[in-house]
């Protein structure tokens, strides 16, 4: 199957390399399907495909900056790391779940603060694909573009993420809460005492579910033809469906 991200980098190039690429496509897929794309002009697949970028991408992103966009959505929900799960039960058992549940929220916060800052990066990524890379992702799996997008995004999502992150666990008051927090578990007696980096932590969970719900969507215009919402949409991506 192919996707929509990989196509993207068509829409800069013109000329012999470009016809290049599209004539090795043609090979693989059925006639019928080449037909179809021989019919598509670069204006066609530059549109749905800067279309599909922003239904993709932008949608999904959007979705988790959102208030309760990670703490109510349980795909990506941030739950405590094994090291604190402890502290968790331990709190419960002592009568201060509201603190518990507090602690986990504003971890959640911080991470809907920080996905704010990952659209230009995916944008970025997708203009910066090689013809090598269209073609591995247009043939690849259901997941193929995510994949792509994780390898070449992951370190500079983090580096963006990191400080936004430490930033937000401050402004929604994550920090003084699980100092609170910790403070606490560590003052009762015969406890291993605890010392978090709940920022690393935080940001990895964050770009954990900035890619699953990616790879979510991905999988839906693969797959589903109502998730192409257009008709261009359904022009340009129907080059990916498998016909007998």
């Amino acid at each position: 199957m192919k996707t929509k991200v990989a196509l993207l980098l068509l829409i800069p190039f013109m000329g012999f390399s470009q016809i290049k690429i599209l004539d090795e496509i043609k090979k693989k897929v059925p006639a019928k399907s080449a037909q179809n794309l021989s019919k598509l002009t670069s204006t066609d697949i530059s549109k749905g495909l800067k279309e599909a970028l922003n239904k993709g991408i932008e949608k999904q992103v959007s979705k988790l900056t959102a208030t309760d966009g990670f703490y109510k959505n349980e795909l990506v929900k941030i739950l405590l790391p094994e090291e604190l799960q402890k502290v968790d039960k331990t709190l419960r058992k002592l009568g201060m779940s509201d603190l518990a549940d507090e602690g986990i929220l504003v971890l959640n916060r911080a991470a809907e603060e920080a996905v704010k800052e990952s659209t230009p990066i995916f944008v970025d990524a997708v203009k910066n694909m090689s013809f090598t890379d269209a073609k591995n992702i247009l043939m690849g799996n259901e997941n193929a573009a995510t994949t792509y997008l994780q390898t070449t995004t992951t370190n500079p999502l983090y580096a963006k993420f990191s400080p936004v992150i430490k930033s937000s666990l401050a402004k929604v008051g994550a920090d003084k809460v699980w100092a609170s927090i910790i403070s606490k578990y560590n003052s009762i007696p015969l406890v291993s005492k605890v010392n978090p980096d709940l920022t690393d932590y935080t940001t990895t969970k964050a770009l954990e579910g900035v890619f699953k719900m990616i790879a979510i969507e991905e999988k839906d215009i693969r797959t589903q033809l109502s998730a192409r919402t257009s008709p261009l949409l359904q022009k340009v991506f129907a080059l990916q469906d498998k016909k007998s």
